[in-house]
């Protein structure tokens, strides 16, 4: 109804003063205020959907989100987290900006829109760093551990787009992981299927290099178990090409351990 108010304040001021032209006079001002005021809320909202918003503090950040999340609702909880890690170096380049857009398109189809976009420009614009507690909190008791464990594999996916999963990258996502309530155990075979040592095998595997032969084919088998693609069946697309690649993933390690021992 923006526009409007100052006639329909004319008519009421034309009314109460019994037809005064001061009276219609003043209903139109004050009509004129409150029209001027809904476009400038309607324009600073506008600016906050589209990322050109700047937060005074991380609370004003989370409040953003909640807003943003109950109405994109998912998207939005893989924006922030994405957000984190694509600054976590201090640079955002090109080639995570479009695995992210990617695996949006893919995950959300239509429902993808440019207004995520603004949503992601939104917290990654900001100097107040993000709320990853509040978020990571929110987001653990909205999901399944399964799907946790899920978007830490996507979001090692965004620091290993430009080639490299830098040192700084890592200690985000741990500390995501960590109030994600996600595992070490999980978080560190995760991390092993893209940020590789000579002992990555056997950590992806949740073992160490001393492992004997029967306790390699065990962890495997408890592996195999623990990331089937079937425990996240109930997901989007994306998600369970994810699983499928994570349990390739343990496949493969399974596969140069017993290449490397000449195991049966």
């Amino acid at each position: 109804m923006t526009g409007y108010f100052k006639w329909i304040g004319a008519g009421l001021g034309l009314y109460l003063t019994r037809f005064s032209f001061f009276g219609a006079f003043f209903g139109f001002l004050i009509g004129t205020f409150i029209d001027n005021f809904s476009r400038a809320a309607k324009f600073m909202n506008e600016r906050g959907e589209q990322g050109g918003q700047r937060f005074n503090s991380a609370q004003d950040i989370y409040g953003f989100y909640q807003r943003q999340s109950q109405r994109y609702d998912f998207p939005t909880m893989l924006l922030a987290l994405s957000a984190a890690v694509m600054t976590a170096d201090n640079r955002v380049v090109k080639s995570e900006l479009e695995y992210v857009k990617t695996f949006l398109k893919q995950q959300f189809g239509p429902q993808f829109t440019t207004k995520h976009l603004k949503t992601l420009k939104a917290f990654i614009d900001q100097d107040q760093p993000l709320p990853l507690g509040e978020i990571c909190n929110d987001i653990k008791m909205r999901t399944r551990q399964e799907v946790r464990v899920q978007l830490i594999h996507y979001l090692f996916g965004i620091a290993k787009a430009d080639g490299n999963v830098s040192e700084s990258e890592i200690l985000v996502l741990k500390r995501i992981a960590r109030m994600l309530g996600v595992p070490d155990m999980d978080f560190t075979s995760v991390k092993n299927m893209f940020h590789r040592d000579t002992e990555s095998d056997y950590k992806i595997l949740g073992i160490e290099k001393t492992a004997t032969d029967q306790e390699v084919k065990k962890a495997y088998r408890k592996m195999a178990v623990r990331y089937h693609p079937d425990k996240v069946a109930q997901a989007g697309d994306e998600y369970q090409k994810g699983a499928k690649e994570k349990f390739q993933r343990i496949q493969e390690a399974y596969d140069n351990i017993k290449k490397e021992r000449n195991m049966s």
